[in-house]
């Protein structure tokens, strides 16, 4: 029986950054699982040497990075910026200068939107992933090439929707984003689908549904129900449905998604009869 040959240095590094790992926190590897009171043979030998001193190098100027307001102050400046955003190239503007979400300093760039802002459909995801945060744009990896698929089965495609997310930087790593960065994200989203104001609005997953639609209920519970959306000065026909990042784990309900398009296209035909 021969064992399986060892991956290559290509394939680790394929895999690490596949599952979301892409920067280095220390120079060595780290063992945790280690006794911190034990000291290794060699390290006893090394520490016996005399050491001989280098002086120290001049000081390099470091850029300075505002540090992130506390989360309080920082919703609140979110809050007034969005306010005072009169289109969506001037609340564009306003996040690429917002410094009070930390997420910010550790992404490449801000991830707007997609799509036509007179679309009549709009949706929404959690937070963009590694292919995102390069190309600036949501929904561009595998669950996005979905999503195409998706709004391409109702007779749509991305120059007729509206595609954006609720948390529009990168959190390292893909890690979830936390309530604090949620709530701090939240005023330009709300925002965002204000100017946009489509006729429908389809939450796509469990933390943008809960986030938007005000329910703690899950997604298998919230999926294919309507609700209504109130941005202040209109309200808007919501429906949640599965993001498309948890049909490719679970492609046992894209038949239930299938059902949540289809009400989707049946409602902006009533919205188009209507108007």
């Amino acid at each position: 029986m021969t064992p399986e040959s060892a991956p290559t240095v290509q394939q680790l590094l394929a895999f690490y950054l596949e599952a979301g790992v892409d920067c280095a926190l220390a120079d060595e590897p780290v063992n945790r699982l280690s006794d911190p009171d034990v000291v290794p043979a060699g390290r006893e030998a090394a520490s016996a040497r005399p050491v001989r001193t280098i002086p120290a190098a001049p000081a390099m100027p470091v850029a300075r990075t505002d540090a992130p307001a506390a989360p309080e102050a920082a919703i609140l400046s979110a809050r007034e910026a969005a306010r005072t955003a009169s289109s969506l190239e001037a609340l564009r503007a306003l996040m690429e200068t917002f410094d009070g979400c930390a997420l910010k300093s550790t992404a490449t760039r801000l991830v707007f939107a997609d799509g036509n802002p007179q679309a009549r459909i709009m949706f929404v995801g959690e937070a963009p992933g590694r292919e995102e945060d390069i190309e600036g744009l949501p929904f561009v990896g595998r669950s996005g090439k979905l999503l195409d698929r998706m709004i391409a089965a109702i007779g749509l495609d991305r120059s007729s929707v509206y595609i954006a997310n609720v948390i529009p930087w990168r959190p390292p790593g893909n890690r979830t984003p936390t309530p604090q960065e949620t709530q701090i994200c939240l005023p330009f989203i709300q925002r965002q689908i204000e100017l946009v104001n489509p006729d429908v609005l389809v939450t796509l997953g469990n933390p943008s549904t809960q986030t938007l639609l005000s329910t703690r209920e899950g997604i298998m519970k919230t999926r294919g129900r309507w609700f209504d959306y109130d941005t202040g000065t209109r309200t808007i026909r919501a429906l949640a449905t599965f993001h498309p990042a948890y049909l490719l784990r679970s492609p046992s309900y894209k038949r239930m998604a299938w059902q949540d398009l289809r009400a989707i296209a049946k409602a902006l035909e009533q919205a188009k009869s209507s108007s």
